[in-house]
C-alpha cells in the first residue's frame, strides 16, 4: 500500500470535514485550517450564527467552502438532521472533530444533579450521537478519521470539576473503543487534550488566577487555539496514517507535574 506522506495544502482537498462548536475558540481554529488543507467545512454552532457565518465568509474570502449548520448536539434528532444537511450542501462527512463542550467550574458541594446531567449531555452524549450518525456512511466508504476534543482534565483530578473531569475522562474511553471497533473500516480515531488555552472560557478568570495557571505550566503561557487546530490536523490527516486510539496532550507540559 502506497502512503501519501505529502506535506503540502491540499492533504484535505474536497474532504468534507463536520467540526462541532466550530464557531469560535478551538473550534474556529480548527475550521480555518481544515479549509487551508483544502477540507470542505461545516460549521456546527448551537446559538452563536453570527460567528459560526462569519468563519464561513472568512473560508469563502480565503477561497474555500464552507457552511454554517445549527444543531445542539446532546439531541439525537438535531445531530441526524445536522447531518442530512451537510451531505445534501456539500457531501457525506469524511473528518469528524466533536470539539462542542461546556465547563461548569464548581466545588464538590456546588455542584448540583442540573450541572452533572447538562454536562454530560453536551461532552459525553455529543460525541456518541455525532459519531453514530456519520459511522455508517464512513464505513460504507471505507474511510474515515475522527478526532473527539477531550481535556488534560479527564488525566489529572480535578477537585473543582468533578463533572466535567469524568465527561473528560470518558471522551478518551469512547476514543480508545470506537478506534479498536472502526479500524477494520480505514476509520482512524483519536483525542486530543488541551490544557490551558486562550479562549474566552477564561475571560471571567482574575488576573492574579491567570498567572497562578501560568506559573504552573513549564512552558510558562497559555496555549494559542491555532496550536491545537494544529494538532488536529495532524491526526485528520496521512501524516498521522499509523496513529489511532490515541490521546494527544498540547497542555505546555502540565501533565508532567505531579
Amino acid at each position: 500500500m502506497n502512503i501519501d506522506m505529502t506535506n503540502d495544502n491540499s492533504q484535505l482537498t474536497n474532504r468534507v470535514a463536520l467540526v462541532t462548536g466550530g464557531s469560535r475558540g478551538i473550534g474556529r481554529a480548527i475550521c480555518l485550517k481544515l479549509a487551508s488543507l483544502g477540507a470542505k467545512v461545516a460549521v456546527n454552532y448551537q446559538s452563536n450564527g453570527d460567528a459560526a457565518h462569519e468563519v464561513v465568509r472568512k473560508i469563502e474570502n480565503d477561497g474555500g467552502t464552507a457552511i454554517a449548520v445549527k444543531a445542539d448536539v446532546s439531541n439525537e434528532d438535531d445531530v441526524k438532521s445536522l447531518v442530512a444537511e451537510i451531505e445534501s450542501q456539500i457531501g457525506p462527512v469524511e473528518l469528524l472533530v466533536n470539539n462542542a463542550g461546556i465547563f461548569y467550574p464548581a466545588s464538590h458541594d456546588e455542584t448540583t444533579a442540573e450541572m452533572w446531567k447538562r454536562e454530560q449531555a453536551v461532552n459525553l452524549d455529543g460525541p456518541f450521537f455525532t459519531t453514530w450518525a456519520v459511522k455508517d456512511s464512513m464505513i460504507e466508504r471505507n474511510f474515515g478519521r475522527i478526532v473527539n476534543i477531550t481535556s488534560i482534565a479527564g488525566l489529572r483530578p480535578r477537585k473543582n470539576c468533578i463533572s466535567y473531569a469524568t465527561t473528560k475522562a470518558g471522551v478518551i474511553g469512547f476514543t480508545r473503543s470506537c478506534a479498536e471497533a472502526f479500524a477494520p473500516h480505514n476509520i482512524r480515531v483519536n483525542a486530543v487534550a488541551p490544557g490551558l488555552v486562550d479562549t474566552d472560557i477564561i475571560d471571567n478568570v482574575s488576573d492574579e488566577a491567570k498567572q497562578a495557571l501560568i506559573d504552573s505550566t513549564p512552558i510558562s503561557r497559555f496555549g494559542q487555539p491555532a496550536e491545537i487546530a494544529e494538532v488536529v490536523a495532524f491526526l485528520l490527516t496521512e501524516q498521522s496514517s499509523f496513529v489511532t486510539g490515541q490521546t494527544y496532550v498540547a497542555d505546555g507540559g502540565r501533565v508532567t507535574l505531579p
